[in-house]
């Protein structure tokens, strides 16, 4: 009778064995070796070519639209611009009607620099110090607030027709 209590017995241990194992094999999915399953991806997928937040000037914060700020931004800095460059006394020889293109890199730390101005021959020969003045009223801007990408200040390209209109 000893004999068949002990075979009873194994029988059952192995029985129970087998269901655990079974049931561990099973049910592994229901245990998640990676942290945090359920928490939402980050996107990864940065567009360099825009910015989330345009730079802006103090009197342009005050506007939550993006584009109205965006329009803020542009007219400010063209008639800061426009102000500056009034006060030099220009002598012509020939009048001049001409657009450049000034392009201007607005770095994260609110440094404004010029790079680049893109102008006719017979404007830069009628005009040879039109750089030093740019950069003089570059230099004489209000504070200037970088562009904001994913909430961090980038360093943004700005590219600034400005039409030159002069007679003799």
């Amino acid at each position: 009778m000893r004999n068949f209590t002990l075979n009873n017995l194994l029988f059952k241990v192995r029985y129970f064995l087998y269901i655990c194992l079974l049931i561990f094999f099973t049910s592994c999915e229901y245990f998640s070796f990676e942290k945090n399953k359920n928490v939402e991806k980050i996107n990864m997928d940065v567009d360099y070519t825009s910015v989330d937040v345009s730079p802006s000037f103090k009197i342009c914060d005050s506007l939550i639209d993006k584009d109205k700020k965006n329009i803020c931004f542009r007219t400010t800095i063209r008639e800061e611009i426009a102000n500056s460059l009034s006060k030099y006394s220009i002598k012509v020889k020939k009048p001049l009607n001409e657009t450049i293109i000034v392009t201007l890199i607005i770095k994260s730390n609110k440094e404004i620099k010029l790079t680049k101005i893109e102008a006719s021959e017979s404007l830069i020969k009628e005009i040879p110090s039109l750089h030093e003045m740019m950069q003089k009223s570059i230099g004489e801007l209000s504070e200037i607030f970088p562009a904001i990408k994913r909430g961090i200040p980038v360093t943004t390209q700005y590219k600034l027709p400005i039409r030159i209109n002069l007679e003799n």
